[in-house]
């Protein structure tokens, strides 16, 4: 077993660029040392045993295994840890001890993702999954508007469900997004501003939203009460000129290429835009974090990845820093009572703090009650077959916390999370984004 050093390690966690491109970074046997080195490390540790499946389903194999230790684990059943991590990085940012620059050089989420690729390299992928990670081809089709009627209804009809997870392993009880043909492009098409932007400390006051396939074809109503909230605080907005997924699904799938090939579609137009003076912003915490460490890891030579990302911004964070500029708008309509907020864990591994937290505190009649836990949902974890009784096991200390709350108000920033705690909970009451509160103690 490890044994820790005598002194802890103090400084910030910096991050390694993933060295994705080296034909040694798929090598399997090079992988498996590796995760025996870091398996070993966190079987000596086990600080992050509640934070996902993926540390109970270790140290379960090591505890079965006939030497109690790594050594004694079957190298095949590794597999089983990579399959439960969804690459939250909550390990990474909140609990590890052992990340860089400490000498063990620890970065868990990573090694999975290079253990995912590798298996992806291999061919060793289900068909759902990837259907599951390809949003752009399943949103276009399922958002025409026949379509979308037929598949909205589809995932409603229990028979239906049921003959789903025969066919294709999504789970009958798992809770899918809806489809709508109105589109926040539709939504938003010819939509002009005519307000003068106001540079605020790092803001330069206009900005243009990254819609998101997830928000411009399942839940475009929060990306019109981020139009309507922005504007209201004298911050012009534009949607981007166009987009495509921002990868994350398909980094956690481990094809990288796919990766690559998103980033050069969407690249170009932000960094135009950051050229042109626009701030950027996006309403999943997933797609921000895509822009802010994912992409600049695996491309830290590319200047246009490094410029969208110092113009990336988190919505409150964006707003909190105008707030610290004496630019929000505290004019408040109506307060909101008691809300139940789940900070989302690719929010808050930006390493911004509590900014959607913060903002809702300054709304007069408002207590916020904040559930720093992970929902479990990770985008496509929850609904497949196999994985969604443990995603529903995961979430269920955040449902009992908003339960236990009796909010007027509940929600995540992500709108995913947030619809698999309303699944948990089960009981009428709509979930609701952050944003759309705020639009709401706006009165506008």
């Amino acid at each position: 077993m490890a044994t820790p050093p005598r002194e802890g390690n103090l400084q910030a966690p910096t991050r390694h660029p993933l060295d994705w491109q080296n034909p040694e970074f798929y090598n399997q046997d090079a992988l498996f040392t590796e995760l025996e080195r870091i398996f070993e490390i966190c079987h000596g540790c086990r600080r992050c045993v509640s934070l996902c499946n993926a540390f109970p389903t270790l140290f379960d194999l090591v505890d079965a295994s006939p030497t109690f230790e790594v050594d004694g684990v079957n190298k095949t059943d590794f597999w089983q840890v990579v399959d439960h991590c969804y690459l939250c990085d909550l390990c990474y940012m909140t609990k590890c001890p052992y990340v860089p620059p400490h000498e063990w050089n620890l970065d868990f989420p990573h090694t999975m993702l290079r253990a995912k690729a590798v298996k992806y390299r291999q061919g060793d992928v289900k068909l759902r999954d990837r259907i599951l990670t390809s949003t752009d081809t399943v949103g276009s089709l399922a958002g025409i508007p026949v379509v979308a009627q037929v598949v909205n209804a589809a995932n409603r009809n229990g028979p239906a469900r049921k003959a789903l997870q025969a066919v294709l392993g999504v789970h009958e009880h798992a809770k899918l997004p809806q489809y709508h043909s109105d589109t926040l492009r539709k939504r938003l098409h010819g939509h002009r501003c005519e307000l003068t932007p106001q540079p605020a400390g790092r803001t330069r006051g206009k900005v243009a939203l990254f819609a998101t396939c997830y928000m411009n074809r399942n839940e475009p109503g929060p990306g019109e009460d981020l139009v309507a909230v922005f504007e209201h605080n004298g911050i012009p907005v534009r949607l981007t000129e166009k987009e495509r997924c921002c990868g994350m699904p398909k980094l956690e799938l481990g094809n990288l290429d796919a990766v690559r090939e998103a980033k050069e579609v969407n690249i170009p137009i932000l960094a135009k835009l950051v050229d042109e003076g626009w701030d950027l912003t996006a309403l999943v915490p997933s797609c921000v974090l895509m822009f802010k460490q994912e992409l600049p890891l695996m491309f830290p030579d590319d200047a246009d990845v490094q410029k969208v990302k110092n113009a990336f911004f988190d919505p409150f964070e964006y707003l909190m820093l105008r707030h610290r500029e004496g630019k929000l708008n505290t004019g408040f309509q109506q307060g909101l009572g008691k809300v139940a907020y789940h900070a989302a864990c690719h929010q808050r591994v930006q390493n911004i703090g509590p900014k959607t937290r913060e903002l809702l505190s300054l709304i007069p009649d408002t207590e916020v009650e904040i559930i720093e836990r992970c929902s479990g949902h990770d985008g496509t974890y929850a609904v497949k077959t196999e994985f969604h009784p443990i995603a529903m096991k995961i979430v269920q200390p955040v449902v009992d916390r908003v339960r236990q709350a009796e909010a007027q108000h509940y929600g995540s920033d992500c709108a995913m999370a947030g619809h698999h705690i309303e699944n948990g909970l089960h009981d009428g009451q709509a979930v609701e984004h952050p944003i759309s509160m705020l639009r709401i103690a706006y009165g506008i």
